[in-house]
């Protein structure tokens, strides 16, 4: 077995996946150089899978399971890249009943994410922590984690995200890589993820609500009504993701026959979406200060993903009430317009 061969047949899976699933992602990553875009596709494969394992149908005990494997994979590349092309070709198929399919169960092909995690590792020294961080985080989802102020919920928003912002700015390239700068660029990769992941727990909230999780912190929801004064995550997750999916079922109410829901809810999600909006843009406008410390290409890269995101918080926060009745994206050519003007040298 070819090593290189096996090796380029790894990321060309990775690419495949990060092409098809991250919608938002993928315009940015494709103004990379090869070596650079092969590796952000690495990594973005490996997250995937881990959040299918959370966001699956599997007991959670299975779940708990298969990230188990997960953090022992990501120990054998820190301790000596065992998951390499050498390895594949020793053992095939040995990590097949621990890829999760799409309902986080077994099925597809583990062997060839690890062996370009394990190439993008040696080539970029890929701080395997941060992806550590990344599956403490779905745990938490796993465990059903609650979270009543906002300084609750940084925690999370930080290992889910901000770790991945770790990882990328390992990628990139930064234009004074001994410069002092570097430092301050890691914790702007941080706070840029927790940008990313705002915007995600605001567009996602009807569906998180379906599954059971709130994101949004207990204190706001009460403070603008959505939920009860007597609603406490901490006693019940369930209740308060009933609280919040019925706010939004009444404020919704009749927005298909031409009727107007609730108005007072409408206007009390209404004015939660703002608020919590206007947060997640102050996350945005501190986190893009780490483009110019890029060399071009990768500053592109990240003026593209983050402006994608951007600009659809700005339709969030401009339709609010469109926000609470549905999951709001940006058509594709849109996506294409956003990473063409950084590419004309107009930003984001």
């Amino acid at each position: 077995m070819n090593a290189t061969a096996d090796i380029a047949d790894a990321y060309s899976h990775c690419e495949a996946i990060t092409r098809k699933q991250a919608a938002n992602f993928f315009y940015g990553i494709r103004l990379l150089p090869r070596e650079r875009r092969q590796a952000m596709c690495a990594a973005y494969a490996f997250a995937r899978r881990v959040d299918d394992i959370g966001d699956g149908t599997l007991p959670c005990e299975e779940k708990l399971r298969l990230l188990d494997h997960q953090a022992r994979a990501l120990d054998a590349i820190a301790s000596a890249g065992t998951y390499g092309a050498e390895t594949l070709a020793a053992h095939p198929g040995r990590d097949e009943d621990a890829r999760p399919g799409r309902d986080g169960g077994a099925g597809g092909t583990e062997g060839l994410v690890m062996v370009a995690l394990a190439d993008a590792q040696r080539r970029f020294a890929l701080p395997i922590d941060a992806l550590g961080e990344l599956i403490e985080g779905v745990r938490m989802d796993i465990s059903c984690v609650t979270y009543e102020s906002f300084d609750d919920l940084l925690p999370y928003c930080r290992r889910v995200a901000g770790a991945i912002g770790r990882v990328c700015l390992a990628i990139f390239g930064l234009r004074e890589p001994a410069g002092p700068d570097a430092a301050r660029a890691q914790a702007l990769a941080d706070d840029l993820g927790v940008a990313l992941q705002l915007t995600n727990i605001l567009r996602d909230v009807r569906e998180d609500a379906n599954n059971g999780r709130v994101y949004l912190p207990a204190e706001d929801l009460r403070r603008f009504g959505v939920i009860a004064e007597d609603v406490v995550p901490t006693t019940s997750l369930q209740e308060t993701a009933d609280a919040v999916l019925g706010a939004l079922e009444r404020a919704n109410a009749g927005a298909n026959d031409g009727r107007g829901g609730d108005a007072q809810e409408i206007e009390r999600l209404t004015a939660l979406v703002r608020f919590e909006a206007e947060r997640a843009a102050q996350w945005f406008d501190h986190g893009l200060q780490l483009a110019p410390l890029l060399d071009r290409r990768s500053a592109a890269c990240v003026l593209a993903m983050a402006g994608i995101y951007r600009r659809l918080l700005g339709r969030i926060d401009a339709h609010p009430e469109e926000a609470v009745r549905r999951r709001m994206s940006l058509p594709a050519h849109e996506k294409a317009w956003v990473a063409a003007r950084v590419m004309l040298g107009a930003g984001a």
